[in-house]
């Protein structure tokens, strides 16, 4: 039976909150001494709900103060990890716990042969399944938000894994996206020594997630070491019944966990869930992603690989920084950042500092 603690917050005591949370789903057990602290980063640029928030870091730093951690996120085609940790108010956090912060584009990354039989990763990536290096025999604690994807219906744990196991051409696998994060599940628990969650929902993303959401105060966090069981009940908090959302069912019928919600054990300030009634929609640019590699690789497959796999792929990149960026960002998301920074927790953020905006040079990565 998976073990689940749901306990509700607020900014000023969101700290004790989720160290309540996290003893209750027994962290302890299942994180060693050395951890890789794996945020969460869906915008380079702040929005509620998209990226790690700073006290949520702060909390986890705060419980594994003891602990060797390294804290790290990925580059994708659309994000760049330094940059989101300073719009995210990440690194004067990391520098109060003394933790460095790592783009997993600059450390070593070896080829990993999986013995679990893989539904998707061996024929998306044939030149071989690779994995950081440092990675190896660690413990992990994944950082994810509570919030809608048009990709996947929902987004948590599971997903949090697709940024740091697979290099920045991971957008070849939003294709069979479902199946994937299966797999990097399979991975996960041979590659770590223990794994563990730890979901902010204190301000959720409803609609088109990942990034353009409508901000939801939700005031929960959720905790626990199975992965299944913590998409199973954030996913059932949001609206949705959990085994109809694909990745869950296959990773709860191959026993990587438990996504039947009748299944698994609830810990904390709730008899029952709340419902948030969230629904997914698609972004513009997730619709037109979907269409182009589903149909085009079904009827035009040489147009797929021509789009996708050579540098026209820039096109692509371009249009959805555009539409984010430039587009969506200053029109109607300054429309729903206004609003947010009024609550509680727009308040909140505005007392965490910026720092020093850092300097750094990434690899760059081919990215098709």
């Amino acid at each position: 039976m998976g073990k689940i603690a749901v306990v509700k917050t607020s900014p000023s005591t969101y700290i004790k909150d989720c160290k309540r949370a996290m003893r209750l789903a027994g962290y302890a057990r299942h994180i060693r001494k050395e951890v890789i602290l794996k945020i969460n980063l869906s915008w380079s640029l702040f929005y509620p709900a998209c990226s790690t928030p700073p006290w949520q870091l702060e909390a986890v730093l705060d419980v594994l103060k003891n602990r060797n951690v390294y804290p790290v996120e990925n580059q994708t085609v659309v994000t760049k990890p330094w940059k989101g940790a300073w719009g995210n108010k990440w690194l004067p956090v990391l520098e109060k716990y003394k933790r460095d912060f790592i783009s997993l584009t600059d450390v070593e990354w070896e080829t990993f042969h999986p013995e679990a039989e893989m539904l998707a990763m061996d024929d998306l990536f044939k030149e071989g399944i690779l994995v950081p290096k440092m990675f190896l025999g660690k413990s992990v604690v994944q950082l994810p938000t509570v919030k809608t994807h048009g990709h996947t219906t929902t987004t948590g744990a599971m997903k949090n894994a697709f940024g740091g196991l697979i290099p920045k051409y991971r957008h070849h696998a939003h294709r069979y996206i479902h199946e994937v994060l299966v797999d990097l599940l399979a991975i996960q628990q041979e590659v770590h020594k223990g794994i563990f969650a730890v979901m902010d929902g204190s301000v959720c993303g409803n609609g088109a997630g990942p990034r353009t959401m409508v901000p939801f105060e939700g005031n929960i966090i959720l905790a626990g070491a199975d992965q299944v069981s913590i998409d199973a009940i954030s996913s059932k908090i949001m609206g949705f019944n959990p085994m109809d959302i694909k990745y869950i069912r296959l990773a709860h019928e191959r026993g990587l966990g438990i996504g039947e919600p009748d299944e698994i054990k609830l810990m904390g300030d709730f008899d029952e869930l709340p419902n948030f009634g969230f629904k997914t929609k698609k972004s513009p640019v997730v619709f037109f992603d979907q269409v182009l590699r589903t149909k085009l690789s079904k009827y035009l497959p040489f147009v797929e690989k021509l789009l996708f796999h050579t540098p026209l792929f820039n096109i692509p990149i371009f249009a959805s920084g555009f539409y984010h960026d430039k587009l969506w960002y200053p029109t109607i998301g300054k429309k729903y950042i206004s609003e947010f920074m009024k609550t509680q927790w727009g308040q909140h953020f505005e007392k965490y500092e910026f720092g020093k905006k850092p300097d750094k040079q990434i690899k760059i990565w081919n990215s098709y």
